[in-house]
């Protein structure tokens, strides 16, 4: 059995071991079921390339259970479908007529869960401080000045 088939076969199992239908996967992907079927059986020559066949296999992993990330990784590596070069090709052309590329690509790489956990959270602004110290400060002078108005005013009765 080929890579291409070992990764079909993984995914069409864990469907079925999660009693999902195609159905329901074709539902919540919005793609339709033919396709899906297609992929079940290792044909994607009707399937797109590119981000549109990465965003399915995303889609079609998170709905039956599977890690999206590592999915769309081993499709990446064994279909074409999955190219990711495209955004070398963007590079060199926005590199020919000097303009910066705008281009971001979503693959980081297999370290990028270690960077994720390892990176710290990004720290406040320097003005965020003095702002809510003042804000703080404002605020309280506000209570002050009102809290005797706040204590003895109270709101009518009404009957019932």
């Amino acid at each position: 059995m080929s890579p291409q088939e070992t990764f079909v076969t993984r995914l069409r199992r864990h469907r079925q071991r999660n009693l999902i239908s195609l159905e329901e996967v074709a539902a919540a992907t919005r793609v339709k079921r033919e396709l899906l079927e297609a992929l079940e059986s290792n044909d994607l020559s009707e399937w797109p390339k590119g981000l549109y066949a990465r965003a399915w296999i995303r889609g079609y992993a998170t709905f039956v259970g599977l890690d999206p990330d590592d999915a769309v990784d081993e499709f990446c590596r064994l279909f074409p479908q999955g190219d990711r070069r495209s955004g070398e090709t963007i590079r060199d052309i926005a590199s020919i007529i000097a303009t910066p590329s705008g281009l971001k690509d979503e693959y980081q790489g297999p370290e990028r869960r270690a960077a994720n956990r390892a990176a710290a959270p990004p720290a406040a602004p320097v003005w965020h401080t003095s702002v809510t110290k003042g804000a703080l400060s404002v605020w309280v002078r506000v209570l002050n000045a009102a809290g005797p108005y706040l204590r003895t005013r109270r709101a009518p009765r009404t009957s019932l």
